[in-house]
């Protein structure tokens, strides 16, 4: 299969949630690239939605970053929440950007 995606994609340590949510919001990032990411979610967003998320990173410090939501997608009884979420970077600083890169690069 032809993989035609941009960026690598990791199964890094980072965390994330809605900006301003409880701490119990965090949820484990999968399959995390500098293009974007997936989350699981139990409120689901549309497509097109943006969203301002933290992403917290294996040495304590968070990102800020704004996201676009791409699919949703529903997930099955008995799975970790009700949606499949893929969202991609719209806004994350040069910064920010480089922090997570040393992430996905230490993975």
């Amino acid at each position: 299969m032809d993989d035609r995606r941009k960026f690598h994609r990791v199964n890094a340590p980072v965390f994330c949630r809605p900006l301003g949510q409880p701490l119990f919001g965090r949820r484990k990032a999968v399959d995390v690239s500098l293009g974007g990411l997936r989350v699981y979610a139990d409120d689901p967003p549309m497509p097109g939605d943006r969203l301002e998320l933290e992403l917290f990173l294996p040495d304590q410090s968070e990102v800020v970053c704004t996201v676009e939501v791409v699919w949703v997608d529903g997930l099955p009884d008995g799975s970790p929440a009700r949606y499949d979420v893929g969202v991609k970077f719209v806004s994350i600083s040069p910064a920010d950007r480089e922090r997570l890169s040393v992430v996905l690069k230490s993975d």
